[in-house]
């Protein structure tokens, strides 16, 4: 970075924070007494000429200026071929200069580079004008390499002689005419200091001091500049104020002019200090975060880097000073680096040994606890997630044993993934089943909800595998999940031999549990209370009711979460009426909706079981008989109930569709 910074490889930044922190100090009021008056486009629509105007239009503008007594006047206008308009007119304008006796007029400096030789001309005023003029300074810019004019130059060598620059010879002659000013800064080049953007300093029109609109005692001991602000004669460049480019070419005189004349020049800090201050940063950078945790020393090092920043804007309000910000940093951070990239290496070989053993969320943690004892077992709140393909076990005996390690190869893959992303941990696969953990081993406070978007995405992501493995070989893929919330014992369980991280107690036998019931409840995913009371009102929900949990002497309330970006079957809501016969009791229970896979009914009484099956014959609100049909009980709450129609043929299956559409609302329902 030393290196860097002393061959000005980092100069682009520099210059870039060079006007950031113009920016961040904000623009300034002039001090000295410096009018500009601009040749704009409402000057060429209020006079009605065309560029270049006559110089005799320049003369009667002098005339009227001169009549204010200002301290100097300058022309940012170069005027190096006679007129157009013929002698005449140069006669007029030349005399206007005489008799005003302050005028500096511009030259330009232009360079011509062929293949054998560079020629570069001067551009001074013609012979009359110059005759007249009190000076003639070079007006040429020499902006940087992207094109921001940050400095000017007082004086030049040009053909062995040393010239004035436009700005010099006004600022000796407001010295003489008597504005105060300190003495000239030493370097040939300087940094100007600009005090802000466009119309910074007072700006009048041309046309209006020409028609009499201001009068020349607003002008009285100033240093008047006359130049162009219209886009269109391109006089335009960016600075740190008008980083686009738009500040006109007599505004950045003006903005010399106040930094010559208040004698604040920006100096910039010799390059041998910044080398200095880079190895410096470079090797704290590197001794305290050998001697602290990565963390605190990142937050150590920035921190100081911060400091080093505020301190070069300090420098640069307080002192006027342009101390590069970039190397000192810079090599901090790399002192930082080089320490963290040779720890990194050390925690990639460590992962890489106990990667055989653990999920990349536990080997994270080991490596970085550096201590296998920090995960030692202890309870805690956790959510755990089983899921299992139903009936893939008969699905193998069609498949050969490659196929299936290449199916489960890719299925795991999958829906390892999805864990992985909801911030849980694949504890272990389980046939075709897997195990997954949130909330272990890192604090998760959405655990549950994690868990129950995995077994949503889980559905989703099966689809592709389902349409490849249907195609192949016939048969439906279904996965089923399982969800409970509770308190588990986790940590690094095993032998001597191996260690496992993993999770044991009741709350993990509900979990299995849970996913194994879905098959008989016609549903992918089961959720236990716990997990419900955890994320009511994040998902679309139904209560399946208490089922009897094997190995459990209290019934477990069920619930399952919707895909609610899709259903089976568009529900209607329909006028009929349901007769269901139960034993040897038969109640009549008006219908909420009606699909072709199902029907939800109310003013039912307590006590109908998940998984019954029922006749349930349809009739009219007249009494008609329209059809019976077989449903089994999917779900309860209070007085209603949801059955799936059961072998259910297609004579039946048109049946319910004509009467969905003789009996229901014109709108299908959009219910839960």
């Amino acid at each position: 970075m030393a290196l860097v910074s002393l061959f000005g490889l980092l100069e682009g930044i520099e210059r870039w924070a060079y006007n950031v922190r113009f920016d961040l100090r904000g623009p300034m009021k002039p001090k000295t007494p410096i009018v500009i008056v601009s040749i704009d486009e409402d000057s060429f629509d209020e006079l009605g000429l065309q560029w270049p105007w006559p110089r005799a239009i320049h003369g009667q503008f002098l005339d009227i200026v001169s009549q204010g007594r200002p301290a100097a006047i300058g022309f940012d206008i170069v005027f190096p071929e006679p007129s157009s308009k013929g002698p005449e007119d140069d006669r007029e304008f030349a005399e206007a200069v005489g008799r005003a006796g302050n005028v500096v007029l511009g030259s330009a400096f232009t360079e011509v580079k062929g293949p054998y030789a560079v020629k570069e001309g001067l551009n001074p005023p013609i012979t009359v004008l110059r005759q007249q003029a009190a000076a003639y300074g070079f007006v040429t810019v020499i902006p940087d390499e992207d094109a921001f004019v940050r400095s000017t130059v007082l004086t030049r060598v040009f053909q062995g002689v040393e010239l004035s620059s436009f700005d010099l010879h006004l600022y000796r002659i407001g010295v003489k005419a008597g504005i105060r000013a300190g003495p000239l800064p030493h370097t040939r080049s300087v940094l100007v200091n600009y005090r802000g953007g466009p119309h910074t300093f007072l700006t009048i029109p041309y046309y209006q001091v020409l028609n009499g609109e201001v009068k020349p005692d607003v002008l009285t001991g100033s240093i008047v500049l006359i130049g162009s602000t219209s886009p269109g004669l391109h006089d335009v460049f960016p600075t740190p104020f008008a980083p686009r480019g738009e500040m006109p070419g007599v505004e950045i005189h003006a903005n010399v002019l106040e930094t010559l004349f208040q004698r604040i020049p920006l100096s910039r800090v010799s390059v041998w200090v910044v080398v200095v201050l880079t190895v410096i940063g470079g090797l704290l950078g590197v001794w305290l975060t050998d001697r602290m945790r990565p963390l605190p020393a990142l937050s150590l090092i920035c921190l100081l880097a911060a400091v080093y920043a505020v301190a070069t804007f300090a420098l640069f309000v307080g002192a006027r000073l342009w101390m590069d910000v970039a190397g000192v940093p810079a090599a901090l951070l790399l002192g930082y680096g080089a320490t963290v990239v040779e720890n990194f290496i050390r925690a990639q070989r460590e992962k890489q040994r106990l990667s055989r053993y653990f999920s990349p969320a536990v080997v994270a943690e080991i490596v970085r606890q550096k201590e296998d004892a920090n995960l030692a077992s202890a309870r805690r709140r956790m959510t755990v997630l089983f899921s299992d393909i139903r009936g893939f076990t008969s699905m193998s005996e069609k498949m050969t044993p490659e196929d299936v390690v290449t199916f489960l190869r890719e299925y795991f893959t999958v829906m390892t993934d999805v864990v992985f992303q909801h911030g849980g941990t694949v504890d272990k696969y389980i046939g075709d089943g897997v195990m997954a953990l949130y909330n272990v081993p890192f604090d998760q406070p959405d655990h549950a909800a994690q868990a129950v978007r995995t077994a949503l995405v889980f559905q989703d992501r099966l689809k592709p595998l389902a349409g490849r493995f249907r195609a192949k070989y016939g048969t439906d893929l279904n996965c089923g999940v399982g969800i409970h919330t509770g308190d588990a014992v986790v940590g690094t369980i095993g032998s001597e031999q191996r260690l496992e991280y993993t999770a044991i107690g009741d709350t993990i036998n509900l979990g299995s549990r849970l996913e194994g019931i879905t098959k008989d409840f016609h549903v992918s995913i089961i959720i236990s209370e716990s997990t419900y009371e955890e994320v009511k009102g994040q998902f679309i929900m139904r209560y399946l009711g208490e089922v009897k949990i094997r190995g459990k002497e209290i019934p477990v309330k069920i619930y399952t979460v919707a895909e609610s970006n899709r259903r089976r079957s568009e529900r209607i809501a329909v006028k009929i009426t349901v007769i269901i016969f139960d034993a040897e009791v038969t109640f009549h229970a008006p219908v909420i909706d009606l699909s072709r896979g199902g029907v939800a009914v109310s003013d039912l009484p307590q006590g109908f079981t998940v998984g019954q099956v029922l006749p349930l014959r349809f009739e009219s609100q007249e009494g008609t008989f329209l059809t019976t049909v077989k449903g089994q009980v999917v779900w309860t709450s209070g007085e209603k109930a949801g059955f799936t129609f059961v072998d259910l043929a297609p004579k039946d299956v048109a049946t319910v569709e004509r009467l969905m559409a003789v009996y229901g609302s014109a709108n299908p329902l959009q219910t839960q």
